[in-house]
């Protein structure tokens, strides 16, 4: 009885906890499109140049890109930058121990970081770094307060610095402006962060969309089915009434 009292204040906690967890803070929706294999192209190369060399994917191989319209060679002329043969699962040379002495801790493997983060919260955070002199990396992120991360993409985005307003007592974070560009749009920047999520969200379940598809096709059969069964208990019966 105390366990199930337990397990039911736990549920009745989950949706407080969940929004201390965010923090607040508004998720901007995703651009997920998994039957877009260019888009899946574009995030798997910035996945590999920009991910890969801190973050590993140990649940998935190089070949498995074969999948998204990819072709053995363009990965291994392409991709394979942390591997010698395309069947080896995506992971670093870096190890946890060293990971942890640098970092102060190991970055998480990011094989299913779409499942248990989110798209939309994966997408506002990789948007949403901003300089903070205070952190020992320049760096802070609005959805994730305090991070332990650098902004690896600020080449690309540029350098965003917060813009304050007073909140009673205190000072918030009203919103982000580009104090330095970076080499590309601010438009564009979200074009390729939302490519980078998209992949993410694939490679955290590879085969959803068949299984989507699948579906699709095992319900629409049993709607077929229905209407045949239908129709035979209505002949089978018809004799008794």
């Amino acid at each position: 009885m105390k366990r199930l009292k337990n397990f039911l204040l736990l549920l009745a906690a989950a949706p407080v906890l969940a929004f201390a967890a965010g923090g607040g803070v508004h998720l901007d929706k995703a651009p997920v499109n998994l039957a877009d294999q260019d888009s899946l192209q574009r995030g798997a190369r910035m996945f590999v140049n920009y991910c890969l060399n801190c973050h590993s994917a140990g649940a998935m191989r190089y070949s498995r890109l074969q999948d998204i319209g990819l072709t053995e060679e363009q990965i291994k002329d392409n991709l394979l930058f942390a591997a010698d043969k395309p069947g080896e699962l995506m992971k670093v040379a870096m190890t946890r121990r060293e990971a942890k002495a640098w970092f102060g801790a190991a970055p998480p493997d990011l094989s299913v970081v779409a499942r248990s983060r989110g798209a939309d919260w994966l997408y506002t955070y990789l948007r949403t770094f901003y300089r903070d002199d205070s952190r020992a990396t320049g760096w802070n992120n609005l959805v994730f307060d305090k991070v332990g991360m650098p902004h690896v993409l600020w080449t690309l985005q540029g350098e965003m610095v917060p813009v304050h307003k007073k909140h009673g007592e205190h000072d918030v974070i009203e919103r982000l402006e580009l104090a330095k560009p970076g080499s590309v749009t601010l438009a564009e920047y979200d074009a390729q962060v939302g490519d980078l999520v998209n992949y993410l969200v694939w490679m955290g379940e590879p085969g959803q969309l068949q299984r989507k598809q699948l579906g699709l096709i095992v319900l629409a059969f049993l709607a077929i089915f229905f209407v045949v069964a239908y129709y035979l208990k209505k002949e089978f019966w018809k004799d008794i009434h």
